[in-house]
């Protein structure tokens, strides 16, 4: 026997409820209306503007029809209707109860209980129909914070410190005055989780943001009070077992650059291991003529002083003692329970993530956080090859000790011309807008264009118009990429203005006068070092052809006279050696041909 109109119509809103719980319900919904009515079904805006519509549907006259009928509806202040519509089509229509007001409305149905069907569906219509403008209202939120916590690192990066707290005061949490960098490079689509889990083990206090440029990385900002730098120091103790992981473990610190090793976590040394000295650094005025340190050193990390004298470590990723055992079974980032007392964060980050690579820089004040990003980068470098997957920065970033007055005064002079640069009309960058342009090239070259938020093209004729004023090949040339980036450091320093207010009247100072001076012979030797120590020789060799070939990998593997592959493999260890990025941006590219420069090997 035929279905009773109480049994079609129980049908019906249970095929309207499960419609409600699919992705895109609405116009799931809409679609199974129309086939339900034999007429279009849309939601219309108190406009008169359609908001919504099945798959398809895209009838500019079932538009018209829907917008007369909303509009006399209004008119009559009545809540539903059955109005005449064009050419003879009734238009069913029924006010949703939602904020802005919206309209259900079904233009020439054939189902004759169409009214009892509108009215049912009004209902879970306007349920799912309210969750998704949240859902998208919730988007266009955290999308505007992420533009706005993105604009907040682009400021830091520029040197606009107060403008930069200004903008995190109202967004919250405020920036620390100190802080450490984190980059964490990871699959994509677990960014935010990662974000979510950093900021709930930083309590809240780090800043973090996904990276405009790369979009595998996410930058944290993190208060040094977090955990130990790296992950080492006394502080870090063991992990809790929960799993069946190997007590021996494999978790360990690594310290990257010509810097001094950091004592093991259990504050001994292992009788067992021993370093090949690396030489003292021209700033470490503690080390002794041995290349050993004093009794008296300090924990690089926590300031403590370790048990037993350390000695210097090789440039290349060292690994401290075990830390314990560690669970088997990652908790789900973002959830799970709190982290134990005293494990770093970068050592959590990467038992939750195994996928994942963590840089971290040295605790600088927040107006030096440029130079800890590249710092956090350079470690990334050595955590990608690393077993442990992480690694915090031990070098030094310094170029300052390059010049005095004199170098302070030949930056101002190459960068003249772009500092008095008149742009011939209003919408053209001006003076510090093409120095930022200069600065995020020469750090992420043809990448620069996301960072700076402007097309590929647009940035190809800036660095174009860059070679006119400068009048050197910056877009094409390592030397002249070099000189421009030693240049913007000199003249950003804190000190330049002082400087250049001291140096007396000389005639025009050339880059070579530069590189000339005993201190630049002693920076120079310090940054090469590690990789004459490293060996065999022909790192150091691969690393000067490349810096001949203006860092392009193909023409410096043609000059060695081996593969693409191979080439890479030996700059890849070069990394490991240095404790730099090479093949990745920001390079020690061009630190490295200074140096080589300065001391006449290039």
């Amino acid at each position: 026997m035929p279905a009773s109109p109480s049994d079609l119509r129980a049908d019906d809103i249970l095929a309207l409820a499960r419609l409600s719980t699919r992705p895109g319900a609405v116009r799931a919904m809409l679609g199974w209306l129309t086939r339900r009515t034999g007429g279009p079904a849309v939601l219309v805006g108190d406009t008169g503007r359609v908001l919504a519509g099945p798959e398809g549907e895209r009838d500019p006259a079932v538009a018209r029809a829907a917008a007369d009928a909303v509009a006399e509806l209004r008119r009559r202040g009545a809540p539903s209707a059955v109005l005449g519509g064009a050419e003879g089509r009734p238009v069913h229509l029924i006010a949703l109860d939602t904020d802005p007001r919206t309209y259900l409305a079904v233009v020439g149905p054939d189902d004759p209980h169409c009214g009892t069907l509108l009215a049912d569906a009004a209902r879970t219509l306007a349920l799912c129909w309210r969750l998704e403008q949240a859902e998208r209202a919730r988007r266009r939120i955290e999308s505007a914070e992420g533009h706005s916590r993105e604009a907040v690192l682009h400021l830091l990066m520029v040197g606009s410190v107060p403008a930069a707290q200004r903008i995190a005061g109202a967004l919250r949490p405020a920036l620390p005055g100190v802080i450490q960098v984190y980059v964490i490079e990871c699959p994509q689509p677990r960014r935010r989780e990662i974000a979510r889990r950093i900021d709930r083990e930083a309590g809240g206090g780090a800043w973090i943001v996904p990276c405009p440029v790369r979009p595998n990385h996410v930058i944290a900002l993190v208060p040094p009070e977090t955990g130990p730098p790296g992950g080492t120091g006394p502080a870090d103790a063991t992990y809790p077992a929960t799993g069946t992981e190997a007590s021996t473990g494999a978790d360990a610190s690594t310290v990257t650059g010509p810097a001094p090793t950091t004592a093991p976590t259990d504050g001994t040394h292992p009788a067992a291991e021993t370093h090949p000295a690396t030489g003292t650094h021209p700033a470490d005025a503690t080390h002794s003529a041995a290349g050993s340190h004093p009794a008296t050193e300090t924990h690089p990390a926590t300031g403590t002083a370790p048990a037993t004298p350390a000695t210097p470590a090789t440039p290349a990723a060292v690994r401290a003692p075990a830390d314990g055992t560690a669970p088997a079974t990652p908790a789900a980032v973002g959830g799970g329970p709190p982290r134990p007392p005293h494990v770093s964060l970068d050592r959590l980050i990467v038992r939750l993530v195994p996928e994942s690579r963590v840089g971290v820089s040295e605790r600088v004040a927040l107006r030096d956080t440029p130079t800890a990003y590249e710092q956090a980068i350079h470690a990334l470098a050595v955590a990608r090859n690393a077993p442990e997957r992480r690694a915090a920065f031990g070098g030094d970033l310094d170029v300052t000790v390059l010049a005095g007055p004199a170098g302070y005064r030949w930056a101002s002079e190459l960068l003249a011309p772009c500092l008095r640069y008149a742009p011939a009309r209003r919408a053209d960058p001006g003076p510090q807008e093409l120095l930022g342009t200069l600065g995020s090239w020469l750090s992420f070259g043809g990448a620069a264009s996301r960072h700076l938020k402007i097309h590929r093209n647009t940035l190809a004729a800036r660095v174009r118009h860059l070679d006119e004023l400068l009048g050197v090949p910056v877009s094409r040339s390592l030397a002249a990429q070099s000189a421009a980036w030693l240049a913007l450091r000199l003249y950003t320093a804190p000190q330049a203005a002082a400087a250049l207010a001291q140096a007396p009247p000389e005639p025009t100072v050339t880059l070579e006068a530069v590189l000339g001076t005993p201190a630049a012979g002693t920076w120079a030797r310090a940054q090469l070092r590690p990789l004459e120590q490293a060996g065999p020789a022909t790192g150091l060799e691969t690393v000067r052809t490349w810096l001949r070939a203006d860092a392009r990998l193909p023409a410096a593997a043609a000059a060695l006279g081996i593969s693409l592959p191979g080439a890479r493999k030996r700059l890849t260890r070069a990394e490991d050696a240095l404790g730099r990025s090479l093949l990745t941006a920001p390079s020690a590219k061009y630190e490295l041909w200074l140096a080589m420069r300065a001391l006449g090997s290039l």
